[in-house]
Parts: structure tokens; C-alpha cells; sequence
């Protein structure tokens, strides 16, 4: 098994099942020999003591420069002491996976298991088929959202297929579930082509109320997500693109009153125009943003020029009002906000000083930030970053769940701009003004307020602009 470990585990914990011949060495010299390699034991749990050795699993936590190998090696130096085994905590979280399906309703003798199975579930069965709208009501199509992927832009670590994306899915059915009481199915598809995405979706539709997709590269996610939302009549959300999007817009309210800045009167720049940074565009644009300018790795985008991606024609036909040109370091001369979904390290302190008076910057790069935000802290009104170990973080999580409550709530047939103005709206709300600072301008994703307002704002929205199909009672 030692074999197996990898620097992937590194800065992680690990658990070692030691055993010691407590008549050749005394525990403590163990614990010196893990410490003068770096490693910090956190736990230590007796298995067995008797006949003269100890078994114990003992807790260790390795900081980057740290591998297990490292350890093991300490540990097999100390007389006396046998490595049984090393075990990566995370790992031991995922075995078997970390979902399941669980009956309402216990099957307890014949007569449950009639009502259930056959032959009464027939007369169900013939109630959705005289009224196939009824497959809301009575079966899971009422709160089941099907996770999918194809493993092709699994966030951090590309296209690593979708076997490999399955532990990443299966961790969001677990938030679906937990924070909005959504049941939620990963489903990681054997196929990276767009057509056989598109058309495997369509034909399991049916038992679903919504569809979740989930890191698909950038282009293929546009025409993918597209075409889904006009042949289904059920919500389909890219949350790369959107639910990364309402979370920035829900950020970027709170961190515009911190720096008394108006939102139709700023100048935006978007570092990357992908996925996650054509979305944030749109949400912005449909917020009030009046001058926006995107930046890839060709420069400026600007409406003068042609671009083979169709998407990046399109951006540069409907931003940059100013025709400005350039790189980042020209876009961002006078700007009030940087937004950055690019790739670490791209951004200089010199530029954030280039920028307007208290300046903004969302640094979300994953794992590594445009730019560290301890490098700026001194001179930026607000700095946010995807990373949870710094303040304001821009999380998804934040998003989905009550997103799709929402919508499976008011049997929306769409998630539209609306809605997602709404979610962004009602995130921000929950910090309130006595709260708000340059540290805190986002909720957390686990304060248990979030949901229930990001739902009730997606429903008023979908009742309000037509496509809720089905009013909830306390909006009658």
C-alpha cells in the first residue's frame, strides 16, 4: 500500500498503525522520529496492548514539504517499531462512496410491498400516463437533479475523464442533499462528444427535475447547455458559468458599498474569457455594468477584430464600449474592479496600483490566485478569492442549492437571467450592514440562512417572469 502514496497526499493527514515491542522501545521515541521529519501527530488511538507490543493508530498531519514516505522511512529507523499500515484519511472518506440511496417508506410485509411494487404501484403508473405532468407529484422527478460531467475541465486537474470526475460529483450530490435537501445522482458520461452529451441527457431526462452540469470544457459547455435548455422543460444549469457568476455579482454588491462605488458607473476587467468568465460578463452587464472590458491571453478583446471562437466574437461585439487595446496591465490603468478566473500569478501589485482609488479585486484562480491577497491588502478595498483559507470566499456552494430548490419548488422549465439576479441579490442581503467589512463580504456556505433566501428570491422571480409552472403556497 506504501507504494501506492503519492506527493498527492501531501499537506494532508495520514493515519499509521504502528506496531511496538514495548520492551525494546518506548512510544515517545516514535513520536520524536515522526516530529524530526516534520510530520505533527494529532491523534493517537490504542488498538491493542497485551503480550508484551502495543497497536496503535496515530494521526499525523504533513505539512507540503512532508510526503508519507518520509515518514514510514523515520518510523522503520526506530527499533522496535513495525509499519502495519498507512491510511490517507480523504481516502478512507471515499470508500465505497460517499452516497446511497435510502427508502422513504421501510418495506415491512406483503402489504407495503404491494402498494409499493405490484400490483398497486400500476394504478400510479397509469395516473402519470393519462397525465404525465403527475411525475412531478409522484415520483422523485420532484427533487431529483442529475449531476453530470464528462470529466473534460474537472476544476484544478483538466481532463482526467470521467471516471476520475466521479469523487468531485458524487461531492456535490452530498451538498445538494445536505444544504438544500435536493436528492441528487452523479452521472459521469463515457463520452466527449457533444452531440452524444447532448442526446444521452435528452433520452434520461425523465427522471429528473433538473439538470446540473458539471465541469465540461469551455466551448463545448456553451452549445451543450444551449441546446439543453431548448429541447427540455426542466432547469439546466452550467454552475461553472452561472453559479460561479451569481456568487461574484452576489460578492461584488457588498464590496461596491464598502468602496461607495455605483455599479453603473465602474469599469470592470475579466481575466479569462472562458466558461466561468463569459457568464460573470453576462450576469454583470444584465446587473448595470455600462463599461467592461474582458482580457484573454490574446489581449483585449475589442469588437474590431475577428476571433475563430464564437464566443469570443460575441464578447467582443457586446463589451469594451471604449474600443480600449492592449494587455491586462493597459485594461486595468483607471479600472474600480478586477475579476480574474484565469491563472495564478498574472496579476502585480504594480498593476492593482494602476487601478482606481479603493480598488476591487475577486482573485479566483484555482489553487493559485491572479495574486496572493496579502500582497494587497494594504492598498485595495476588497480582495475575495476562490480559496476557503482566506477571507471572502466566492464559492458555488453558495449558489446551487438554493438555486435549484427554487426552481424544483416552483416546477421552473428554465433557469433565466432573472432568477439568477435574484440568488446573487439574495446572497449579498444576508450580510448585513452592521456585518459588513473588508473581510467579510460574502456568507459563508454554511450559514443556514442562505438556501432558504436564495430559494424564496429564485421562486418570486420564476413566478414573476412566467415560467413557474406550479405556485408554491406561501407565494399564493
Amino acid at each position: 500500500m506504501e507504494k501506492s502514496l503519492s506527493t498527492n497526499y501531501r499537506g494532508n493527514s495520514v493515519i499509521i498503525r504502528l506496531e511496538m515491542k514495548v520492551d525494546r522501545m518506548a512510544f515517545g521515541e516514535a513520536v520524536t522520529s515522526l516530529a524530526a521529519v516534520g510530520g505533527d501527530i494529532t491523534a493517537i488511538d490504542i488498538i491493542s496492548n497485551g503480550g508484551g507490543v502495543t497497536v496503535r493508530d496515530i494521526t499525523v498531519h504533513m505539512p507540503d514539504s512532508v510526503t508519507p514516505t518520509d515518514l514510514t522511512d523515520a518510523l522503520k529507523k526506530t527499533p522496535g517499531v513495525k509499519v502495519v499500515h498507512i491510511s490517507d484519511r480523504t481516502f478512507l472518506l471515499h470508500l465505497g462512496g460517499k452516497i446511497s440511496v435510502i427508502p422513504k417508506t421501510p418495506i415491512q410485509n406483503r402489504d407495503d410491498l404491494s402498494r409499493v411494487y405490484t400490483p398497486d404501484v400500476a394504478r400510479v403508473s397509469m395516473a402519470i400516463y393519462e397525465d404525465p405532468n403527475k411525475a412531478f407529484s409522484l415520483t422523485i422527478k420532484r427533487s431529483m437533479v442529475a449531476v453530470i460531467s464528462d470529466g473534460s475541465a474537472v476544476l484544478g486537474l483538466g481532463n482526467i475523464g470521467p471516471r476520475a470526475a466521479m469523487p468531485v460529483m458524487e461531492g456535490k450530490a452530498m451538498l445538494f442533499k445536505q444544504l438544500g435537501d435536493v436528492d441528487a445522482f452523479p452521472i459521469c458520461l463515457e463520452t466527449q462528444d457533444t452531440e452524444a452529451i447532448i442526446t444521452t441527457i435528452k433520452h434520461i431526462s425523465t427522471a429528473f427535475g433538473g439538470i446540473n452540469l458539471e465541469d465540461i470544457s469551455s466551448p463545448r459547455c456553451f452549445e451543450i447547455e444551449e441546446r439543453l435548455r431548448k429541447e427540455l422543460d426542466i432547469p439546466v444549469f452550467h454552475d461553472d458559468q452561472h453559479g460561479t457568476a451569481v456568487v461574484v455579482y452576489a460578492g461584488l454588491i457588498n464590496a461596491l458599498k464598502l468602496a461607495k462605488k455605483s455599479i453603473h458607473e465602474v469599469r470592470v476587467v475579466i481575466a479569462g474569457i472562458g466558461a466561468a468568465g463569459i457568464a460573470v460578463s453576462k450576469i454583470l452587464l444584465a446587473a448595470g455594468v455600462k463599461d467592461l472590458v474582458g482580457v484573454d491571453v490574446e489581449g483585449i478583446l475589442i469588437r474590431t477584430e475577428t476571433y475563430t471562437n464564437p464566443m469570443k466574437q460575441w464578447y467582443a461585439e457586446h463589451t469594451n464600449p471604449f474600443l480600449r487595446e492592449g494587455s491586462l496591465q493597459d485594461a486595468l490603468m483607471g479600472a474600480d474592479v478586477f475579476v480574474g478566473v484565469s491563472a495564478g500569478g498574472i496579476l502585480k501589485r504594480e498593476h492593482v496600483q494602476s487601478m482606481a482609488e479603493d480598488p476591487i479585486v475577486f482573485a479566483m484562480a484555482n489553487p493559485t490566485p491572479e495574486i496572493i491577497p496579502d500582497l494587497i491588502e494594504d492598498i485595495v478595498a476588497v480582495v475575495a478569492t476562490g480559496r476557503s483559507d482566506y477571507p471572502n470566499q466566492i464559492n458555488n456552494v453558495l449558489c446551487f442549492p438554493g438555486m435549484f430548490r427554487g426552481a424544483l419548488d416552483c416546477r421552473a422549465s428554465d433557469i433565466n437571467e432573472e432568477m439568477k439576479l435574484a440568488a446573487a441579490e439574495a446572497i449579498a442581503s444576508i450580510v448585513t450592514a452592521d456585518e459588513l467589512s473588508k473581510q467579510y463580504i460574502i456568507p459563508s456556505v454554511f450559514n443556514d440562512q442562505v438556501v432558504k433566501r436564495v430559494r424564496d428570491r429564485v421562486v418570486q422571480a420564476a413566478i414573476s417572469t412566467g415560467i413557474a409552472r406550479r405556485i408554491p403556497r406561501e407565494f399564493r
